[in-house]
């Protein structure tokens, strides 16, 4: 039970200090080096940690632990507030509806979703993780985030996933504004090529976003002159779902 106590308490740890190293880890515990190694490489291994991208010697949250957290919050307020105004919305459009959420500043992860009957539609599982500056529900949680957030975020770079993935740090801030002035954010392949989205943030009372709710459809059934109406109803579905979880 020891060694499971201990995996458990660096696994919290690496939650809350990520990306941390080695080092780190062992003055936080004061345990031996090997030993804290042996225990990360075992959690890495099961898929509940991983090395980060850019720096191999530290450590982060894997895909394993976004895969469980949207069971836990199918019980929460934000799930079940958010459930009935997707299902509205997607009858509205009969396009793929998605509530996602950010975790941290490291991307967003898909928790619940409400599929439409096209034989040809976007599919992401529930816990599927996509990056922050490259899709519409990352701009759509950047928009409504500190400034200071917004430079770590392009500190840590922002890598070209395709042809209209925005990599300058300007472009993406000027995008980012245009989010804020209009209320919802578009994805026209800037992640995966031939799949778009139109979202909008889930906001908190205070104004920091929480969720954002979004219509996934693919490039062929994307037009131009439908933008703005389907934008608003993602806005309209974004502040029924903020009014059910803060009612």
């Amino acid at each position: 039970m020891k060694s499971v106590t201990r995996s458990l308490r660096v696994l919290e740890a690496v939650a809350q200090h990520q990306p941390v190293t080695v080092g780190e880890l062992t003055k936080l515990f004061g345990l031996p080096k090997s030993t804290v190694q042996r225990t990360l490489v075992t959690l890495n291994e099961a898929g509940w940690l991983r090395a980060n991208r850019r720096d191999t010697t530290r450590w982060e949250i894997g895909a394993r632990v976004l895969a469980v957290r949207p069971a836990a919050l199918q019980g929460s307020s934000l799930f079940a507030a958010a459930r009935e105004p997707m299902i509205q919305l997607r009858d509205a459009v009969n396009e793929t509806i998605h509530l996602s959420v950010p975790d941290a500043l490291q991307c967003m992860v898909v928790v619940d979703r409400v599929d439409c009957d096209h034989a040809v539609r976007t599919f992401h599982t529930i816990g599927d993780t996509s990056p922050m500056h490259a899709t519409a529900t990352g701009h759509a949680i950047l928009a409504h985030l500190p400034k200071s957030e917004v430079d770590e975020l392009v500190a840590g770079g922002l890598e070209r996933y395709g042809e209209e993935t925005i990599t300058d740090p300007a472009k993406l801030r000027a995008e980012l504004a245009r989010v804020r002035d209009r209320g919802y954010a578009v994805n026209h392949n800037q992640f995966r090529p031939g799949v778009c989205a139109i979202a909008a943030p889930v906001l908190d009372s205070d104004g920091t976003p929480l969720a954002t709710v979004a219509v996934s459809l693919p490039d062929s059934r994307f037009e131009p002159g439908r933008l703005a109406g389907l934008g608003g109803l993602v806005t309209g579905t974004a502040a029924e779902i903020t009014a059910r979880h803060l009612g």
